[in-house]
């Protein structure tokens, strides 16, 4: 397959964009299926994170599912908030996918800090080393409760409070039950979509 010429992609991109709001609508059924992989992988983590915590896994375990369930939903977020703010085709896009998907600004897949926190952690680990710490270390994960981390003498990097539904990276605390609700709904919308003709 030959590759388009710049101009010509963006004269594609300029037509979807202002003519079918970002998706050509024979195309539908793709980004339904990309956003159903991604919701899927991370329910799917989520309840791995579920069946480590109450069989009691190794710490790093526990964490590393709600990690990655985190991450998908993070890549799931991408779909309706694009990262890439020059492009009018990746704006058109997010814009028609949060309207079919019923979502606004106040919804969980939107918290950017989170995104952010797991995306860029080996950057905000340099930060977070360069500060002045005192006391104990705890480099790898723990599963405890989220006030473990407010005492000035234990460093905690990863923490993650099952009960509460709180993981800690770095310091911050981000509640995840939210964002499982969020993601379990578009997983829901998205498979009703496909199985009615993959239309938005």
């Amino acid at each position: 397959m030959e590759r388009l010429d710049e101009d010509t992609r963006k004269q594609r991109e300029t037509v979807i964009a202002g003519q079918y709001g970002g998706i050509y609508p024979p195309y539908e059924a793709f980004y339904i299926q990309s956003i159903i992989y991604a919701a899927d992988r991370s329910e799917t983590a989520f309840k791995r994170f579920d069946e480590a915590d109450a069989l009691t896994a190794p710490a790093g375990l526990i964490f590393a599912t709600v990690q990655e369930a985190l991450t998908h939903a993070g890549a799931l977020s991408r779909f309706f908030w694009p990262v890439k703010k020059d492009s009018q085709l990746a704006a058109a896009r997010g814009k028609r996918l949060r309207e079919a998907f019923k979502l606004d600004d106040t919804s969980p897949l939107k918290w950017r800090n989170l995104r952010n926190a797991f995306e860029h952690f080996d950057e905000d680990l340099d930060r977070f080393l360069l500060e002045d710490r005192v006391g104990y270390f705890f480099p790898g994960p723990v599963v405890d409760d989220q006030a473990l981390t407010e005492e000035t003498l234990g460093q905690i990097f990863k923490l993650v409070d099952p009960p509460h539904a709180v993981c800690v990276l770095l310091g911050q605390r981000f509640e995840f039950r939210p964002i499982r609700r969020e993601v379990q709904r578009v997983l829901a919308r998205a498979i009703e979509m496909d199985n009615a003709g993959a239309r938005l």
